[in-house]
């Protein structure tokens, strides 16, 4: 049976949580222009959640395919579209394969991990013709289409510097340090995996790309570092372990149905823990990071990334020949103890309630003129500030886009860059020239 004119087929390899998102928006919001055809993942089990998922929300439940028959799907199932949300050292192969069958591909960011799978990836595009779309949902949040908007018009003048800090609190930073994304051959570190969202900002605000990076950082409370700080507990995961039983950093996957049901009940094929303690050995990522950017327009960025922080938001300050702007998101402004052993934004026990607050400010601070408080359009602390609505908007119903957030292959190269560097130079100690790493079309 052939989709209906203009409908396309969409596959998904990668069921993890990140997936629901995409999963929820195909089959609800954009049923009427994309149809989900079938799943790929190394595990059974989490293909089998998220089709009991489907069918609550009254969709039929979709074929499923094994990881290493990745190819055979994109045939069997025609898929036009893939969307790549599976760890990120593994996205280059399953974009790779997808361009070369035919299909566009859509991917969580970031993009990969390296830059030899950066380079295999963008020459996979020059070869097939075939577009990679990087799933930079930070482009489509209000506050930042408004940041974007008002230094394009010239409210600071010409840019000069930028100084980004961004804090995760101890509930969401800490997460980073439970599951794979603590291993940096598998996640690039937050360098890569977390940062590349910010880099891509300062990309896409400035019209500009990165050309000299130097980057310093070190793994300062997570890890082994935990017992020298006194919050290291003697337990290999949480789950089932006496020692988690009042760690503040212990992630407690039997009190959230959907986690339990993606991990805690599909371990036993694959094996992969969900909920590692934060401390334990074996953490090869950095958790206190500082760069210092160059970018081909002469302007410069500071920025630093504190993962352990007491609240979690975000400050960014643009100087220009005109005058400052200054944005302050707090996304919450502590972590209450009910929530220590909870995800981000997931529900307590059914409550969605949070002591926590938050809020945004947006100030333009000209030249000789009093500071001016701009009001800030459709802040929201629920989807990562309003943007994956609206993305999903872009990706698959085909909203107009004349902010240009969805971000190419090439976007994502440059995202990547920045981190990469950073990385390289957090390896050598020497700054590194980004056209070193790669040169780009």
């Amino acid at each position: 049976m052939s989709s209906p004119p203009g409908r396309r087929r969409h596959a998904l390899v990668g069921t993890g949580a990140r997936a629901e998102m995409f999963v929820r928006a195909l089959v609800t919001e954009h049923a009427d222009t994309a149809e989900l055809v079938a799943f790929a993942d190394v595990n059974q089990r989490r293909m089998d959640a998220h089709n009991r998922w489907l069918v609550a929300l009254g969709h039929p439940a979709v074929p499923t395919y094994p990881a290493a028959d990745f190819a055979t799907m994109l045939a069997k199932e025609r898929v036009d579209v893939v969307l790549v949300t599976t760890v990120d050292s593994t996205h280059d192969a399953y974009i790779v394969a997808a361009l070369r069958a035919g299909c566009d591909v859509i991917t969580e960011k970031p993009m990969t991990v390296d830059v030899p799978r950066c380079r295999r990836i963008l020459d996979a595009v020059a070869e097939t013709g075939r577009q990679v779309t990087v799933a930079f949902n930070y482009r489509y949040n209000p506050l930042h289409e408004q940041v974007r908007r008002l230094l394009a018009d010239g409210a600071v003048g010409e840019i000069g510097s930028v100084h980004f800090e961004w804090l995760l609190d101890v509930r969401h930073g800490a997460d980073y340090f439970r599951r794979w994304h603590r291993d940096k051959a598998t996640s690039g570190g937050l360098m890569v995996h977390k940062a590349s969202h910010h880099f891509d900002l300062v990309n896409w605000w400035l019209d500009a790309a990165p050309v000299d990076v130097y980057a310093a950082g070190r793994l300062f409370f997570y890890g082994e570092s935990g017992r020298r700080h006194g919050y290291a507990r003697d337990y290999d995961r949480a789950h089932g372990a006496p020692a988690a039983a009042d760690d503040p950093f212990a992630l407690r996957l039997a009190e959230h149905p959907r986690l339990r049901e993606l991990y805690l009940d599909a371990e036993a094929e694959d094996g992969y823990q969900r909920d590692r303690n934060v401390f334990a050995p074996g953490v090869s990522i950095e958790d206190d990071m500082a760069v210092l950017a160059r970018y081909t327009n002469g302007a410069t960025m500071t920025y630093h990334l504190t993962a352990y922080a007491p609240w979690e938001g975000y400050r960014v300050m643009v100087n220009g020949s005109h005058g400052r702007l200054e944005l302050e998101v707090v996304e919450n402004d502590f972590v209450s103890p009910a929530a220590a052993g909870a995800l981000k934004g997931a529900a307590l026990h059914g409550d969605q309630a949070a002591a926590e607050a938050g809020g945004a400010t947006l100030t333009l601070r000209p030249f000789w003129q009093p500071p001016t408080v701009i009001p800030v359009e459709g802040h929201t602390r629920q989807g990562h500030g309003g943007a994956d609505a609206r993305m999903t908007r872009v990706l698959f119903g085909g909203e107009a886009d004349p902010l240009h957030r969805a971000a190419t292959a090439r976007d994502g190269a440059l995202a990547l860059l920045t981190g990469l560097a950073a990385n390289r130079c957090m390896e050598t100690g020497e700054p590194v020239r980004v056209a070193d790493l790669i040169t780009l079309p």
